[in-house]
């Protein structure tokens, strides 16, 4: 066929055949076209037609652009190479760096071509040969290359001193083992006037210094003032037309020139003292209001803070930084508070001298600027300069996007519990942030507001008389009326009263009418969810036992919620009404406040340095007050895993603290037709949250029932116990119901303390005292008591007594018993006691067996005290209890 009919055949020219590709309408044409094309080189390239070689190496490279598969054509790029003319070369070399690649294996064969091209007497051969290794030398290329490459870096050409100098950058970097025979070439290149050659030589003096110890300190020795001088001369030069941008001679070497000087300058202090003249010139001369020279400037303030210091270069610098932030660019304000972040570690001073524009760009409208400059506000605060930069991110939380709520909050959040100097103003920041981004706020940050608030007993009555004002005006943020209610709960007789007011406080009447209102409103609230209603209900009970007046209304408002849908308000309804109603006499006792929650362990617990409750890991172990028992390791020690006396425990971490606190911390069981559960629940424990949520159905040989007031459990998704500081979350009422074939009816737990008691056998007995533990330096007495119609539970009061001459500090008792008991300890009433029996220490604690009359009390104990500031232990266990307890 006459290849001017048909476009695609091996003499068609190139521009031809991009027409015909071009003029293909579908996806499916141009397919097929190239398939044409392709058959026709192939065939041309069987058929070894020199005359169209190169033309065929051209139309593949353009259809290797356009995606399609052209290995066949790999040889021909070496053929076109080894050909003796310039133009084939040229074709063959461009074809060699688009076709292949450095993992190619037919690369291999190509080179003795460019050893004998780096050698060749034309010039253009070699730059050819130059510039096709710098783009795809591998490893075993470089070895066997490098000594022709290192020879052209004094060739008299300054182009092939250039391209000599960008291959051996592409050398030293596939084999850093070369670096060494280049160093010398390298530094003689630096005294080059020509730009191009030293530009190149910069930058290979730079790629040594990163790849070998050895080059970076001989070109440290010999070249710092040379290249100081380079820079001086180059900044000080006039204009020419020729290395012209913007008026500033050649940026690229400006630049190039810096980054060395920051790699010379960095851990030495004489290189560093060399170049302070020459920065400090460019960083005052250079103007800031072109592209070219922000980008000296920036590298000036690069290099100023990576070489050792000088604190008026320092200073220099971030006041460009500061001239940066003013500017209209977003990228330049980007860049200068991602250097500004670097500063603030070297000269915080100096970076807050620009913290009015820093918070300028918080308010930005573009999100990264306002993100980046959040982050350098935060690390900008300290105890000095906390208090005004909270301030003005507060305001700005009132105005800001919604999208950014979330990320100033936290931040807010972050800086007021890591810095606030006084306990009154961390309260009134966060009752401000809670007011203004609640829904945004985690549930860790409000817990820990309780926790602070239930830790300063003398900010109670200030702290529920702002909640309760705030809380007139806004009631719309979740996690703040949590707070608010809570606090309402536990201090509103102080509230009723106006108890500890402060000067700076103005005096409110509330009565006790207005504040059952307030939580009424919020438990009618239907945008609140049942955690918060749940909270509310407890609070109401509180109030019931503090404003008497108000009990009837109060137990009005609890009754509705009896037959609400859902379960949790239902049962918490159900049997608050019944305190309410038939429990008066131990009413007060049941609501009384809250005990204060330790801010150190909550702190730990937060920062995950603690375990909760109910994930006790083995190994860990905290310092816990008088009346706690110490988790983790300690527990196997204290249960006397090998005692006879006591059933073996599962080998679980968890089942240790089930033995001692009488619950189940495990998952539930696999369902199935004799499912079983802890009998004897302490009602006392679940008063003090550790027991379980959801109550399990008993089995028929369950020996009692139980009904508890959970004050500070979860909720009734969590099947597992939780920390008293995470139960803030939620407050629920925990039940447990019995059906026993052929027993008597369900009884209440509450009426065991009603004031009319059922007969019992033991009607207050009272126990011979024991000596429980003696040592030479301590003694242990225990004295026991029963309560009326509790046959299993056994009131124990223990006594210490200090038999040395010296005085014990920081006494801790620690006790712990099998499965079939169940324990709660008492707080001490000291933790110092007296030497040579002077004084003594007592605690009082309660054992229920509910193996009572089968098996006897067994009890492992552990007391610790430090004496001169040694701490010392004590163990035993206790087996010598009265039969019958």
């Amino acid at each position: 066929m006459d290849p001017i009919l048909n476009p695609f055949s091996s003499g068609t020219r190139l521009r031809d055949m991009i027409r015909a590709i071009r003029a293909c309408k579908t996806a499916a044409e141009e397919r097929a076209a190239i398939r044409k094309e392709c058959a026709a080189i192939r065939t041309s390239i069987n058929e070894n037609d020199p005359d169209y070689r190169h033309r065929n190496l051209a139309k593949l490279m353009f259809i290797h652009m356009l995606g399609y598969p052209t290995h066949f054509g790999q040889m021909e790029c070496l053929k076109c190479i080894a050909s003796p003319g310039f133009p084939e070369k040229r074709i063959g070399y461009l074809g060699l760096m688009l076709l292949l690649d450095e993992r190619q294996e037919v690369l291999m064969l190509v080179t003795n071509s460019l050893k004998q091209d780096l050698n060749h007497m034309n010039q253009y051969i070699v730059g050819l040969a130059l510039c096709a290794l710098g783009n795809i030398c591998s490893a075993e290329m470089a070895r066997d290359l490098a000594p022709e490459v290192e020879r052209l870096l004094q060739f008299r050409d300054p182009n092939i001193r250039k391209k000599a100098a960008l291959c051996s950058i592409r050398i030293i970097k596939k084999v850093p083992d070369l670096a060494e025979n280049f160093v010398k070439p390298a530094t003689a290149l630096l005294k080059e006037k020509h730009h191009g050659v030293l530009i190149t030589a910069v930058q290979l003096c730079a790629d040594l210094c990163k790849v070998s110890r050895e080059a970076l300190e001989h070109i440290r020795k010999k070249c710092t003032e040379g290249l100081v001088r380079t820079l001086k001369d180059l900044a000080n030069s006039s204009y020419s037309p020729e290395y012209d941008v913007s008026g500033i001679t050649d940026p690229f070497l400006h630049i190039r020139l810096l980054k060395l000087l920051r790699l010379l300058g960095e851990g030495d202090a004489d290189a560093s003292d060399s170049m302070n003249d020459i920065l400090a010139q460019v960083g005052t001369k250079t103007e800031s209001n072109k592209v070219a020279a922000n980008a000296i400037l920036y590298e000036c303030v690069q290099t100023i803070m990576s070489i050792e210091g000088n604190g008026g270069l320092r200073v220099l610098a971030i006041g460009i930084l500061g001239k940066f932030l003013s500017n209209r660019d977003n990228n330049i304000r980007y860049v200068a508070l991602n250097m500004l972040m670097k500063a603030v570690t070297a000269d915080p001073q100096a970076v807050l001298r620009y913290r009015a524009t820093i918070l300028e760009c918080v308010k930005d409208a573009d999100a990264s600027i306002r993100k980046r400059a959040l982050e350098l506000v935060y690390v900008l605060v300290n105890e000095s300069n906390v208090k005004p930069l909270t301030t003005e991110l507060v305001s700005y939380l009132e105005t800001c996007d919604q999208d950014f709520k979330g990320d100033l909050t936290a931040k807010i959040c972050s800086i007021v519990s890591k810095f606030s100097p006084e306990k009154i103003w961390y309260i009134d920041q966060m009752i401000k942030v809670l007011l203004e981004a609640g829904s945004f706020v985690k549930d860790e940050v409000w817990r820990a507001l309780i926790v602070v608030i239930s830790n300063a007993s003398e900010l109670h009555g200030y702290a529920v008389r702002a909640l309760y004002k705030a809380f007139q005006k806004s009631n719309e943020q979740e996690a703040f009326t949590r707070v608010a209610i809570w606090c309402i709960g536990e201090y509103g007789d102080l509230l009723i009263n106006n108890v500890g007011m402060l000067d700076l406080e103005d005096r409110i009447t509330v009565t006790e009418s207005d504040a059952v209102d307030l939580i009424e409103i919020t438990i009618q609230c239907h945008a609140l969810d049942f955690t918060t209603k749940a909270m509310a209900l407890v609070a109401l009970l509180k109030l019931s036992s503090r404003f008497p007046s108000c009990s009837e209304r109060i137990r009005e408002i609890i009754v509705k919620y009896k037959g609400n849908f859902v379960l949790e308000l239902q049962q918490r309804s159900i049997e608050f009404n019944s305190i309410i109603a038939r429990h008066q006499n131990i009413r007060s006792m049941l609501v009384e406040r809250m005990p204060v929650l330790d801010e150190a362990t909550f702190i730990g617990r937060q920062a995950g340095s603690l375990p909760d409750a109910g994930s006790i890991s083995a190994g860990s172990s905290v310092s816990l007050p008088n009346g706690v028992a110490k988790p983790a390791d300690s527990l196997v020690d204290l249960l006397d895993l090998n005692s006879n006396d006591a059933p073996a425990p599962s080998s679980s971490g968890g089942d240790f603290l089930q033995d001692l606190l009488g619950v189940d911390l495990s998952p539930a069981a696999q369902s199935g037709a004799n499912q079983t559960s802890k009998s004897g629940t302490d009602a006392l424990l679940d008063l003090l949250s550790v027991g379980s949520v959801s109550g399990p159905v008993e089995s028929p040989s369950a020996q009692s029932n139980s009904s508890a007031i959970d004050i500070l459990s979860a909720s009734k998704s969590e099947k597992a116990s939780v920390s008293p500081l995470d139960d803030l979350s939620s407050l629920s009422l925990s039940s447990r119901t019995t059906s026993i074939t052929g027993a008597a009816p369900m009884m209440d737990l509450l009426d065991g303390f009603a004031s009319t008691p059922p007969k019992s056998e033991n009607n207050g007995t009272v126990y011979p005292s024991i000596t429980a533990f003696e040592s030479s330096s301590l003694q242990l007495t225990f004295n026991f008591s029963k309560q009326p119609g509790n046959s299993q539970t056994t009131n124990i009061q223990a006594t210490f007594i200090n038999l040395s001459s010296d005085e014990y500090t920081d006494f801790i008792f620690q006790a712990a018993v099998p499965k079939f008991l169940q324990l709660q300890l008492d707080p001490a009433s000291g933790s110092t006691l007296p030497a040579n029996g002077n004084g003594s220490i007592t605690q009082n604690f309660r054992v229920t067996n509910s193996q009572n009359g089968k098996k006897s009390l067994v009890m492992r104990i552990r007391i610790t005290y430090k004496i001169n500031g040694k701490e010392k232990l004590e163990e035993g266990q206790i087996s010598n209890f009265p039969r019958d307890l």
